[in-house]
């Protein structure tokens, strides 16, 4: 790779083109056409036809009339990944206890940069439930999970988020200030949880809890999120500490 490719993220190389055409689909995308896909990429019309043809063959892409979408493969590919499959089949079982007491969305999440990935959710009726997907992505500072994660995590994890500029506003109620978000995580660290209450959707709160392995180690975050005329923090939160408690001890993920 030249020194332009590793500037331009490896765009100039076969793989990096593919790797463009792939993340050209974002979560909300069911499927683009080719134009869409060369407007998103910037790669020649040619080009992303020909690399279609080796994805689809891939099982990378899949091929509905005119429109491309994610294949089965990337799928699988992504459902590979060690950690991640170890962390959410050993909490899974508790999120579907967390629902089936509270009938509330349990989300997974884990720190990916400065975002919140989710990794697992669990919910029942699409009302009971603020729009999310598996694999979504939220920052940090936005999300009762990206907070658990900020509070417990490095320092300089703190210091990188509050020195990228701006922090976003994903609703009008999003806290942005550096100052009164550096005053909820030292809550956050003293009561052992989180809460936000519609920074990320109107009408909806979460409370999180973060999850250690058994050697100590912060793995990821587990939140209860509900429409604000149904928030019981108290109880949340005591029921979140109670899963992140049994996931620590029963030694299955470090």
């Amino acid at each position: 790779m030249t020194d332009d490719d590793a500037r331009d993220g490896g765009a100039n190389s076969v793989l990096g083109k593919a790797r463009l055409i792939l993340e050209a689909f974002e979560l909300d995308d069911d499927s683009l056409t080719l134009t869409e896909i060369v407007a998103r990429t910037g790669i020649s019309k040619a080009t992303v036809h020909r690399l279609n043809q080796e994805l689809l063959e891939w099982g990378m892409l899949e091929r509905i009339g005119l429109e491309y979408r994610l294949g089965m493969r990337a799928f699988e590919l992504g459902s590979r990944v060690p950690r991640f499959r170890v962390l959410r089949d050993a909490v899974r079982p508790y999120m579907e206890s967390l629902h089936h007491q509270t009938r509330e969305a349990v989300h997974l999440a884990v720190r990916d940069g400065l975002e919140v990935l989710y990794l697992e959710k669990v919910a029942g009726a699409p009302q009971s439930a603020r729009p999310s997907r598996i694999a979504g992505r939220l920052p940090l500072h936005s999300t009762a999970t990206g907070k658990v994660l900020l509070a417990f995590g490095q320092p300089a994890l703190v210091e990188e988020v509050m020195g990228g500029g701006p922090l976003q506003r994903v609703t009008p109620t999003t806290i942005v200030l550096p100052g009164v978000l550096l005053d909820q995580l030292r809550r956050v660290r003293a009561d052992g949880y989180a809460t936000e209450i519609e920074e990320t959707t109107a009408g909806y709160g979460s409370v999180a809890v973060p999850i250690f392995g058994a050697s100590g180690m912060l793995l990821a975050s587990l939140s209860l999120t509900t429409p604000v005329v149904r928030s019981d923090v108290a109880r949340h939160a005591a029921l979140l500490r109670s899963v992140s408690q049994k996931v620590a001890a029963g030694h299955a993920i470090n």
